[in-house]
Parts: structure tokens; C-alpha cells; sequence
């Protein structure tokens, strides 16, 4: 079975460290913890590891966030990865800081990165981890809140966040997207 896990961010050493680069750094922990090292390739940087007898592809689109869809799309068709083999890890700021929630589908919640892979993809019904940011901004100040730094708080808790996302990726390679949610939504 292969899969293929998209971590949506921007690069750049600007961005590595923002709110917004979460997907990034969820994936960038997976592949330090199995050994492996991202390749610049075609619209994104990858890398693949086996897990239980699973292939994951994971994917940092190098297109900027608000073009991720032509990654996600030519990633999936190069892999030959169906749809429902797709996990997109994603910020999300409806969701308090440290929040994780599995979703098989849904709206883009106005995140970019995800109404770009809809409209590439021609649907939204794919399965996307969303990490919550909170939404600790004035009105107006949205942009600059995604693209600003962790605090202090927040990066002292990052890494157990993070490890319990990885677990979510892992799951929903192995015991599928329905029992992922079951199991890990709720934690």
C-alpha cells in the first residue's frame, strides 16, 4: 500500500519556524526519526519510508502555499496514489493551539493551501490532518499571524504535539482513516 502524506508550508529559511509551516515540520520530524533526507524533485521536495509494510511519500511542495495543488496533483498522479491514500497536514486556526483533528473531508476554512489543492483536484474530499494555531490575532491581522513565529508556550509543547501527530500519519496508513479519527481525534 502507498500513500502519500503532503505537508503544506512555504519555503524558505524565513518561513521555517511560522505557524503556517507546521505541515512541514510534522514531516521533517517523521523523516529525522526514520533516518531519511528530503530530495529536491519536481514541485517538492520528498522522501520515503516504509512503515509496517506501507510506503509513505512525503511531500513539501516547493511551490508556495498558495499554489500547493499543482504539487499535490503531480505527486499523486507520478506515484499512482489514489485520493483516498492522500493525507494533507495542515495549520489550522479554528482550532486551539495544539489541537489535532483527522478529517476525511471538508471545506478549505479559508486556508489557501487548501482551496488551491480543491480547485486543482477538482474536490475536497481527501483526508486532512489539521494542527491547531489558535487565533490569537486582531481582525485584519491574519496574514501576519500565520507567518509569525511560536511563542515561547507554544515551542516548549511542539515536539509532544508533533510526536502525536506523526502517530495520526502512521495510523492512518495502517488501521485506515475511520479508526484514526476514532482513536486519536479526541486526544
Amino acid at each position: 500500500m502507498k500513500y502519500l502524506i503532503v505537508g503544506l508550508g512555504n519555503i524558505g529559511n524565513e518561513y521555517e519556524n511560522t505557524r503556517h509551516n507546521i505541515g512541514f515540520k510534522i514531516l521533517d520530524s517523521l523523516a529525522n526519526d526514520s533516518g531519511i533526507f528530503f530530495v529536491e524533485d519536481r514541485l517538492a521536495s520528498t522522501a520515503t519510508l516504509k512503515h509496517k509494510g506501507r510506503t509513505f511519500t512525503l511531500v513539501k511542495p516547493t511551490t508556495f502555499m498558495n499554489l500547493s495543488g499543482k504539487a499535490v496533483n503531480y505527486w499523486l498522479q507520478q506515484e499512482k496514489i489514489g485520493l483516498s491514500n492522500l493525507l494533507v497536514l495542515t495549520d489550522d486556526i479554528a482550532l486551539p493551539f495544539g489541537s489535532i483533528r483527522m478529517k476525511g473531508k471538508g471545506s478549505d476554512g479559508g486556508h489557501n493551501g487548501l482551496k488551491n489543492i480543491a480547485q486543482i483536484l477538482g474536490r475536497n474530499d481527501y483526508a486532512r490532518l489539521r494542527f491547531g494555531i489558535g487565533s490569537e490575532f486582531n481582525p485584519g491581522k491574519q496574514i501576519n499571524y500565520v507567518l509569525s513565529d511560536w511563542h515561547k508556550e507554544e515551542r516548549e509543547l511542539m515536539q509532544e504535539r508533533i510526536d502525536h501527530a506523526k502517530k495520526m500519519v502512521f495510523a492512518f496508513g495502517t488501521i485506515g482513516l475511520d479508526r484514526t479519527m476514532s482513536e486519536y481525534n479526541k486526544k
